[in-house]
């Protein structure tokens, strides 16, 4: 009887927990998927990385404006966060988001994302639309095949992330250092910036990033993007574009949010695709006067705001 009587506190905290799961019809799973650094004060602001790389590469944008905002800035599984999940990884993190959204109880937050980043913020966005004030996407759009091929569609992608998938599954550590230092010289226009990113990406398993990079290649979220009704802003990188070829990269970055209500688009056109690292006083400025045009609000439930877009 003692014992039972010991046992009870635990008990009452194990019948509440798992109430409170069943109540919700879920568990938040979020912590399985990305991790999170709070800093500072004021208005929510999530930050997602890009591909392989750790929430480290918004430090410069914390840095300068955490004495008026709260950035919660994510590191994903896989890339120096928790350890890499498999597939599917992309939706599980984008419904990892939104249940932490819910469950920091953040009120209409405004996600910001870099590249890949960029994609989760618009599927997690379109998932629950009442959960984001608004979507600010750095080089990132919903379907990248598009961005250079307007006619590419996910099935025509399946024999490429196929490819992809195996070459960073075969990939030595020395192998995948060496490939993501190669790319990083066309992302970045700084020798020590690339450095930069290059420590940035140490973190990231080659299975990880290649599982990444095929979800990317064979999902297309325009047509869950187009139910949001929040500002939206993408920036696209032209500072690695020919001039000859600026034009119809304009048109390609409108084309990927054309669907969305409330889209605009604005170029950096001095930056490479590090627009925080190669223009930081360019990216600083937009994501300021952006927050400042997006009402603060409420943030709806995700059933209600999915019937509301709909």
């Amino acid at each position: 009887m003692k014992m039972l009587k010991r046992m009870f506190p635990l008990w009452t905290v194990v019948v509440a927990v798992l109430g409170a799961g069943w109540m919700s019809g879920r568990f938040a799973e979020f912590h399985q998927v990305f991790d999170v650094k709070v800093t500072g004060k004021g208005r929510p602001v999530i930050l997602v990385p890009g591909l392989a790389t750790s929430g480290a590469m918004w430090d410069d944008t914390v840095a300068a404006l955490r004495d008026r905002y709260e950035f919660h800035v994510l590191t994903l599984a896989g890339f120096g966060g928790p350890k890499a999940v498999g597939e599917p990884f992309l939706p599980r993190v984008a419904k990892g988001l939104v249940e932490y959204v819910d469950e920091r109880r953040l009120k209409a937050p405004i996600v910001v994302g870099h590249s890949l980043g960029a994609f989760v913020a618009f599927a997690a966005a379109s998932d629950c639309p009442g959960a984001f004030a608004g979507v600010m996407a750095v080089d990132g759009v919903p379907f990248l095949p598009a961005l250079m091929n307007p006619a590419a569609t996910p099935a025509a992608m399946e024999a490429q992330a196929s490819s992809v998938r195996s070459m960073y599954a075969g990939m030595l550590p020395e192998q995948y250092r060496q490939q993501t230092d190669f790319a990083l010289a066309s992302m970045i226009t700084s020798p020590a910036n690339r450095l930069r990113a290059s420590e940035w990406t140490r973190a990231a398993t080659p299975t990880a990033v290649g599982t990444a990079f095929a979800e990317l290649l064979t999902t297309d979220g325009r047509p869950a993007a187009a139910r949001l009704t929040a500002p939206v802003l993408l920036i696209g990188a032209l500072g690695a574009m020919p001039p000859a070829l600026r034009d119809s990269a304009r048109e390609a970055y409108r084309a990927q949010v054309s669907g969305i209500r409330n889209a605009t688009v604005v170029f950096a056109e001095d930056a490479r695709h590090f627009v925080t690292l190669d223009d930081p006083a360019f990216f600083q400025r937009t994501l300021e006067a952006f927050l400042a045009r997006v009402p603060a609000g409420e943030t709806v439930p995700c059933e209600a705001s999915k019937g509301a877009s709909q």
